[in-house]
Protein backbone atom coordinates (compact mmCIF):
# COMPACT_ATOMS: atom_id res chain seq x y z
CA UNK A 1 0.00 0.00 0.00
CA UNK A 2 1.57 3.45 -0.94
CA UNK A 3 1.92 5.34 1.89
CA UNK A 4 -0.62 8.05 3.27
CA UNK A 5 1.47 11.06 2.03
CA UNK A 6 1.53 9.69 -1.58
CA UNK A 7 -2.12 9.34 -1.69
CA UNK A 8 -2.90 12.70 -0.01
CA UNK A 9 -0.48 14.08 -2.15
CA UNK A 10 -2.18 12.51 -5.44
CA UNK A 11 -5.55 13.83 -3.97
CA UNK A 12 -4.34 16.92 -3.70
CA UNK A 13 -3.07 17.24 -7.36
CA UNK A 14 -6.54 15.86 -8.46
CA UNK A 15 -8.35 19.01 -6.60
CA UNK A 16 -5.79 21.28 -8.68
CA UNK A 17 -6.21 19.88 -11.42
CA UNK A 18 -9.51 20.32 -11.33
CA UNK A 19 -9.61 23.98 -10.11
CA UNK A 20 -6.23 26.45 -11.12
CA UNK A 21 -4.66 23.33 -13.43
CA UNK A 22 -1.66 21.78 -13.23
CA UNK A 23 1.97 22.85 -14.40
CA UNK A 24 3.83 20.55 -16.65
CA UNK A 25 5.93 19.15 -13.60
CA UNK A 26 2.62 18.36 -11.24
CA UNK A 27 1.21 16.88 -14.10
CA UNK A 28 4.19 14.47 -14.39
CA UNK A 29 4.49 13.70 -10.50
CA UNK A 30 0.34 12.77 -10.91
CA UNK A 31 1.06 10.37 -13.64
CA UNK A 32 3.83 8.78 -11.88
CA UNK A 33 1.99 8.95 -8.64
CA UNK A 34 -0.95 7.60 -10.24
CA UNK A 35 1.07 4.95 -11.67
CA UNK A 36 2.50 3.65 -8.47
CA UNK A 37 -0.68 3.28 -7.19
CA UNK A 38 -2.20 1.14 -9.86
CA UNK A 39 0.82 -1.03 -9.83
CA UNK A 40 0.04 -1.33 -6.08
CA UNK A 41 -3.67 -1.84 -6.53
CA UNK A 42 -3.39 -4.76 -9.07
CA UNK A 43 -0.07 -6.35 -7.01
CA UNK A 44 -2.86 -6.58 -4.19
CA UNK A 45 -5.56 -7.57 -5.63
CA UNK A 46 -3.30 -10.55 -7.40
CA UNK A 47 -2.11 -11.44 -4.09
CA UNK A 48 -5.72 -11.54 -2.54
CA UNK A 49 -6.72 -13.57 -5.44
CA UNK A 50 -4.15 -16.26 -5.36
CA UNK A 51 -5.25 -16.91 -1.83
CA UNK A 52 -8.93 -17.27 -2.18
CA UNK A 53 -10.19 -20.56 -2.41
CA UNK A 54 -14.18 -21.26 -3.75
CA UNK A 55 -16.05 -23.81 -2.51
CA UNK A 56 -19.96 -23.98 -3.58
CA UNK A 57 -22.61 -25.31 -1.17
CA UNK A 58 -21.69 -28.94 -1.50
CA UNK A 59 -18.49 -28.09 -0.39
CA UNK A 60 -16.71 -28.69 -3.54
CA UNK A 61 -13.41 -26.77 -4.71
CA UNK A 62 -14.87 -24.44 -7.60
CA UNK A 63 -11.78 -22.38 -7.99
CA UNK A 64 -11.10 -21.09 -11.72
CA UNK A 65 -8.36 -23.21 -12.93
CA UNK A 66 -6.44 -20.30 -13.38
CA UNK A 67 -6.11 -18.97 -10.29
CA UNK A 68 -5.01 -22.42 -9.21
CA UNK A 69 -2.61 -22.28 -11.53
CA UNK A 70 -1.27 -18.62 -9.77
CA UNK A 71 -1.49 -20.09 -6.32
CA UNK A 72 1.06 -23.24 -7.32
CA UNK A 73 3.46 -20.51 -9.35
CA UNK A 74 3.85 -18.79 -6.41
CA UNK A 75 4.39 -21.20 -4.02
CA UNK A 76 7.01 -22.37 -6.33
CA UNK A 77 9.19 -18.62 -6.09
Amino acid sequence: MLPNERIARINELARKAKTTGLTEVEAKEQSRLRREYLEEFRSSMLNTLTNTKIIDPLGNDVTPEKIKQLKSKNKLH
